[in-house]
């Protein structure tokens, strides 16, 4: 019973519509001990003799009213029950995914999104049914139950019904027993799906990678086994489900063999009559329901106990990320200075930025150049306050970015990653994305200066035009330009370009470039890249090597210092001159 003790938040909540629910409960128990009782009277007329139209209407009346009465608390409880569970799965639904908006990137490396999707449905499901199946199935075998073993007893006999219902308490050692093995296998069956949800997304998401390099045979086979694995998993706990049916035949079929040796019995002696003995067996009948109801009961508490735990088991976890209550709501701006001495990842030891310092006025722009896994994009990342547990500073207009309120400090950061994410929507609502109000002026404004403008013209729906899950229909360079002018329809204080030109040619760079810098004059731009062309006219470059600067200055500077930024310069501007080269020779031949 301990998941009825996990949600008593939300019974207690909704504790009068529950109790009209389970007013209803009570009057359809207390309607449907009617009918049997009728049908033996009747009996009894017909077997004596003694049946008249009149005694026929009057029975036949009570009878309808009877199934009109039950038509109507049905609908009561039904629409209280179900109405109050549906609102909870609403509820929780709506606080985990409320939470999954609030937690950091740490918990995203965690946790697999396969494995977050299936606790957001399957389990939110299992929960639901405990405040709605599992409240019934507790409430109703108690209440019909045991109204109807009262009418057994009062109305027909007391012995017969003792004798009868002798069988029962085996029920509930046969639910106990059975009930902790499926908490169990059941937690196994929720992490088994969580797996293949995982696989299924993966794939999906990596079909082109599968597909380019021929392996789908192999991503079939693994997939195959995964579901394999899933279903054995899921056969163990449908052996034991399907335990309960034949083991609560079996205690139906001892109570109507005692009902027959012992009512058949007391027939003879003119203990009951016949007409009781049909009304006892129909009442039997009726407790067939909150026998299973009770299998079922612990079926229903098991799984729910086992989703719950996994929900609040996220719904616990803690962001990293503090947004202060009483926050600076002003928006950021002026000088960025940014010192910090030492950064590790969360449950990392590993250093992975140390002495990096510099300072950033309004309209400077500033080049981070490097080698993989120099610190480029953990910069950027301390910037959009992804992580905030680091040794030193970053200030943003004279005040540490911690001290600002996220709702004032992200809206003013732009930040365009290499893989910018794009939503299966149409180009417009991808740009406009942050700003759903902005007008087709102020689009057209960015387009043309992320250089996409040309390319959006030539498309068959223009502006609406899909472009397919994560932008699938889209070249890389298009996919880019869309995300920077995403990005710049927010006007940011600080724009942030993390790679994010890798992927257009260097005319195409060269011409972004030359419009940001026009337009964002008075504004900061930090640009991180490994084509050393998109930060030359950067008013500092910082060269990153191990998570600390190893060279710093302007371009002209760098290549006076004949370190790493010259060399790999002169080593991509040679690259360029070759690939230049093959493409003449193609043109002539």
């Amino acid at each position: 019973m301990s998941i009825f003790k996990k949600l008593g938040w939300y019974f207690r909540a909704e504790w009068r519509t529950y109790l009209f629910g389970l007013l209803g409960l009570l009057l359809t128990a207390l309607f449907a001990i009617i009918p049997p009782r009728v049908i033996g009277v009747v009996v009894d007329l017909i077997h004596d003799q003694r049946l008249t139209r009149q005694s026929l209407i009057w029975n036949l009346g009570l009878l309808l009213i009877a199934g009109f009465g039950q038509y109507g608390s049905r609908y009561m409880w039904r629409t209280a029950i179900w109405g109050a569970a549906a609102k909870l799965e609403q509820t929780l639904r709506q606080r985990l995914f409320g939470h999954y908006m609030q937690l950091d990137q740490s918990f995203y490396q965690r946790y697999r999104t396969g494995d977050l999707m299936a606790r957001a449905t399957n389990d939110l499901q299992a929960i639901q049914r405990v405040a709605g199946g599992g409240i019934l199935q507790f409430a109703d075998s108690i209440i019909t139950g045991g109204t109807t073993l009262i009418a057994m007893m009062t109305l027909i006999n007391w012995r017969l019904t003792l004798i009868a219902v002798l069988p029962f308490p085996l029920l509930a050692v046969m639910a106990f027993y059975l009930g902790q093995k499926i908490n169990v296998a059941f937690r196994d069956s929720q992490a088994a799906f969580s797996r293949l949800n995982n696989k299924a997304q993966e794939s999906i998401s990596g079909v082109k990678v599968i597909k380019s390099l021929g392996q789908e045979q192999e991503d079939i086979d693994d997939f195959e086994a995964q579901v394999d694995e899933t279903i054995n998993v899921n056969r163990r706990v449908n052996r034991l489900d399907a335990l309960f049916d034949p083991i609560t035949t079996l205690i139906i079929a001892l109570a109507y063999m005692a009902t027959i040796v012992l009512g058949g019995s007391l027939v003879m002696q003119h203990v009951i009559t016949i007409g009781n003995l049909v009304s006892f067996t129909t009442y039997l009948a009726m407790m067939i329901w909150p026998i299973f109801a009770v299998g079922m009961l612990f079926n229903t508490m098991e799984r729910g106990n086992a989703s719950y735990d996994r929900v609040m088991r996220l719904i616990n976890e803690k962001s990293q990320v503090i947004d202060q209550p009483d926050g600076v709501m002003t928006r950021p701006s002026g000088t960025l200075r940014f010192d910090i001495t030492e950064f590790h990842y969360p449950d990392d030891t590993a250093i992975a930025l140390h002495d990096v310092d510099f300072s950033l006025a309004a309209g400077k722009t500033l080049g981070i150049v490097g080698r993989v896994g120099a610190g480029k994009t953990t910069i950027m990342r301390l910037l959009l306050r992804q992580f905030e547990r680091y040794q030193g500073t970053i200030q943003y207009g004279k005040t540490d970015i911690l001290d600002y309120r996220l709702d004032a400090y992200l809206p003013a950061v732009g930040y365009v990653p290499q893989d910018g994410f794009l939503f299966s929507a149409s180009v417009r609502d991808n740009i406009t994305f942050a700003k759903p109000d902005a007008t087709q002026a102020e689009v057209e404004q960015v387009v043309a200066m992320s250089g996409l403008a040309d390319q959006i013209s030539h498309f068959e729906s223009g502006y609406d035009t899909l472009v397919g899950e994560e932008g699938v229909s889209l070249s890389g360079g298009q996919r880019q330009r869309l995300a920077i002018a995403r990005a710049l329809l927010i006007d940011p204080e600080l724009l942030i370009l993390d790679d994010a030109l890798s992927a257009v040619d260097a005319e195409t760079e060269s011409r972004i470039l030359t419009n940001l810098h026009a337009d964002r004059h008075q504004k900061t731009t930090i640009i991180a890249a490994h084509r050393l062309s998109s930060v030359m006219q950067a008013d500092e470059i910082l060269v990153l090597d191990a998570g600390g600067i190893a060279e710093r200055g302007t371009h002209d500077e760098l290549m006076a210092q004949d370190g790493w930024y010259r060399q790999m310069f002169d080593r991509q501007a040679l690259e360029t001159k070759v690939q230049q080269g093959r493409r003449d020779d193609d043109e002539n031949d």
